[in-house]
């Protein structure tokens, strides 16, 4: 709607172009940043910002905004909360709230049902990991984004391991979505109430009415605290979860990881409200019942495999023993009722992809690939140095042999064919994001090692060679860490054919050395006045540099290219690039950079490419569309960024002009790995989307495999293809592996 006499014409410095809704705290408007971004911009009415127990809730408001900004959220641009009126400006994310889109639409159902389940249990899985509890969770607060459903306005809610705010006098919230607990004790409220919230949240979805509604908001709180739920109307499998989630006592309920595996064991249409006939269900009953089952069973490991980490999940820890100690018999049943009459239906269904546009369903797959010999799908943890600290390990394929670091461990080498450990090398310090494997030669493996944080002096950072068929250590050197801030990667070495290439512990020169031998074969010192990293384009050597002040402000705009002779070490002349830019990867011999579009030093996304031909020394600059955010990779020459909400889209390099954009169900995804006639793109849960290269049509895709955040940006692929195996690295130093023509089927 239009802005109304009296509104401001801006507010923060942000022009103001409509107002959006107005609520109990405040009035939201669209505004637009410098660049033209839109954000949605809270202000408080004038009659709170004097109220100091409204600007504590605010407060509050801009600070649990903040520590949830990700994928199922909108993350927070600017705020002021000790403004004369305070205010907030997050994205904006467009499309109808929930309460819209039923009252314009009617209730939803089917997949789209199933699939709003998940995307909001997902939501308060990460709100919650961030010790946030939401405690005003209902339809208003949900928009259906073009990108998947988003959870707005933290206006009551708090840090679960704060002390709750007092608000004399006042029940906060709304009594149809409200817990027990919240309607009668809200300083008590935690993360469970959230998820009493999300259960009257699906019936409405499922129904167009809550579990609890009557006459008078006094009447439905009665009903709340007191009375059964009215769930006739909502699909018996989805009843059965819904019904666990509306426990009176909190203890009762599952968390929000518990919930996600109850409703991603749900058939994908989810079936109807009764019988519809009998026999047909027998099928998808038995499936269900094994998967649920197997949940426990251990998964192959090698000689030295260490017990699953705390909090696996469906994977046989503490998670999957509570889920079918409580719930599993419920739930089965419900599966089996639902699945009558649809059940076949159900399994056809299950091998499709998002989009249910191609027949072949899980039949796709690399097709002059083979499989490892005695290969079979697995499952293993690589317990590191640092157990205690989620991370995540990367992959490359040598024959049968699958050498991965990260995530506390230097190295390991792993069986292609069944996951068994066949040595591993921890590292003892708490390990830096981003930085994994560096790679591996024929008789070599090279990873890093990151210092005790107890440890005598000594380099926080080392560059290890083991050898590749003992896993003994050949030699180390301490290494500089400079490369996030000159190239936006985090690559601080390079294996480049036979030799490895460093940047000494004072960030000052280039050292190449035999993988093997570590004996020195060149140094390079860098330009007066830079810092500098290594980056590969394909076989040659470059180095990427950038001035001493830009590196240390974290805010490089004027990279300068080198090449690297082989041999001797020494930069070629100097390529000047317009940035900022990240190296994105290689097309025809050329390096690939993307522009980055900044608000002040705020990454915001990316609006065009850079191709550079070491060979002339020329760089060819092209604008993209707009900008994107998210992700970036490339494979087959096509630069692809992954959206932290699933959208994949392909741009041409030498062009910018986007060739296709696709929406997957894999949130947060990093990729794209290359298999033949196929794009696998994977997240921190293991969740695993495979795209056809030429209009990312979806070939199929996995349910998760393991508990992860999805909120991460500028993650390295997670894929290792090694013949027709598909090797996938999840969060938790989880690696899981499975054949491409036969994924694992999701529900």
């Amino acid at each position: 709607m239009s802005l109304r006499g009296g509104d401001p014409a801006e507010i923060g410095g942000y022009p103001l172009e409509a107002r959006l809704g107005s609520g109990g705290m405040g009035t939201v408007f669209l505004g637009r940043t410098s660049s033209g971004r839109p954000v949605a911009i809270k202000l408080i009415h004038q009659q709170y910002a004097g109220d100091e127990e409204f600007r504590i809730r605010f407060r509050q408001e801009v600070a649990a905004a903040r520590r949830v900004s990700g994928a199922f959220t909108a993350a927070v641009v600017d705020a002021a909360p000790e403004a004369e009126q305070p205010w907030m400006a997050t994205t904006y994310i467009e499309g109808d709230t929930l309460a819209q889109h039923i009252a314009k639409k009617g209730p939803l159902d089917g997949a789209e049902l199933r699939r709003l389940a998940i995307g909001l249990a997902e939501a308060l899985r990460d709100i919650h990991r961030v010790g946030v509890v939401h405690r005003d969770l209902k339809p208003s607060n949900v928009v259906l984004s073009p990108e998947g459903p988003r959870v707005i306005d933290f206006g009551i809610s708090r840090a679960a391991d704060q002390q709750t705010l007092t608000m004399t006098g006042r029940v906060i919230g709304t009594p149809p979505f409200m817990s027990p607990e919240q309607l009668q004790a809200p300083r008590g409220v935690g993360p469970r109430s959230d998820v009493f919230s999300l259960g009257t949240l699906l019936v409405y979805s499922a129904t167009g009415h809550g579990p609890f509604d009557a006459d008078s908001p006094y009447m439905t709180a009665y009903q709340v605290v007191h009375e059964e739920p009215s769930l006739g109307a909502v699909p018996t499998a989805l009843r059965a979860v819904v019904e666990s989630c509306l426990g009176k006592e909190p203890e009762g309920r599952p968390s929000a990881d518990e919930l996600l595996v109850l409703l991603r064991d749900l058939p994908p249409d989810l079936g109807g409200t009764e019988a519809a006939g009998a026999g047909t269900g027998r099928t998808r009953d038995m499936i269900t019942q094994h998967h649920l089952a197997t949940r426990d069973t251990p998964a192959p490991s090698g000689p030295d495999a260490g017990p699953a980490g705390p909090g696996t999940g469906s994977t046989g820890g503490p998670v999957g023993r509570r889920l079918r100690r409580r719930w599993r018999p419920v739930l089965a049943a419900a599966v089996a009722v639902a699945a009558i009459g649809g059940g076949a239906a159900a399994l056809n269904a299950g091998g499709l992809g998002t989009d249910g546009d191609d027949d072949r369903g899980n039949t796709v797959a690399a097709p002059g690939a083979a499989l490892p010999a005695g290969f079979r799908p697995w499952r293993e943890t690589v317990p590191g140095g640092q157990e205690d600290i989620p991370d995540e390990l990367r992959c490359v394929a040598h024959g049968d042999a699958l050498f991965c670091g990260g995530g506390g461990v230097v190295a390991t080498r792993i069986r292609a064919l069944d996951g068994s450990r066949v040595w591993t090398a921890k590292s003892p310090g708490v390990p830096v994001q981003g930085m994994h494997l560096v790679g591996a030669t024929d008789d070599t493996v090279l990873g890093y090692r990151f210092a005790a944080q107890d440890a005598p002096q000594g380099p926080p950072s080392e560059v290890v060679a083991l050898d590749a068929d003992s896993g003994r250590e050949l030699w180390s050197v301490p290494s500089g860490a400079q490369s996030t801030a000159v190239t936006g990667r985090t690559e601080d070495a390079v294996v480049a054919g036979s030799a490895v290439v460093t940047v000494d512990a004072s960030n000052s020169r280039f050292e190449a050395r035999d993988a093997h031998s570590g004996d020195l074969t060149w140094t390079t010192p860098f330009p007066a006045g830079k810092q500098c990293a290594p980056v590969t384009v394909g076989p040659r050597l470059m180095a990427m540099c950038a001035g001493n002040a830009e590196v240390d402000d974290l805010d490089v705009r004027h990279p300068t290219l080198y090449t690297v002779d082989d041999a001797s070490g020494a930069l070629g002349r100097p390529i000047a690039v317009n940035g900022p830019v990240v190296a994105a990867g290689v097309a025809h011999g050329r390096l690939v950079l993307l522009r980055q579009h900044k608000e002040g030093t705020e990454l915001t996304g990316y609006d065009g490419v850079a191709v550079v031909d070491p060979v002339s020394r020329k760089a060819t600059y092209s604008s993209l569309d707009r900008t994107y955010d998210g992700t970036l990779g490339m494979a087959g020459g096509t630069v692809y960024l992954s959206g932290q909400t699933g959208l994949v889209t392909a741009f041409d390099p030498a062009t910018g002009r986007k060739k296709w954009s696709r929406q997957t169900n894999v949130e947060g995804a990093s990729g794209p790995v290359a298999g033949d006639d196929a794009l696998y793109f994977s997240s921190a849960t293991g969740r695993v989307v495979a795209l056809a290269p030429s209009d990312g049509r979806t070939l199929w895709s996995t349910d998760p495999q393991a508990d992860g955040l999805t909120g991460e940006q500028g993650a390295s692929p997670r894929v290792t293809v090694a013949g027709r195996a598909l090797i996938v690295a999840a969060d938790k130093n989880t690696l899981f592996a499975f054949d491409a023509r036969n994924p694992p089927k999701p529900g």
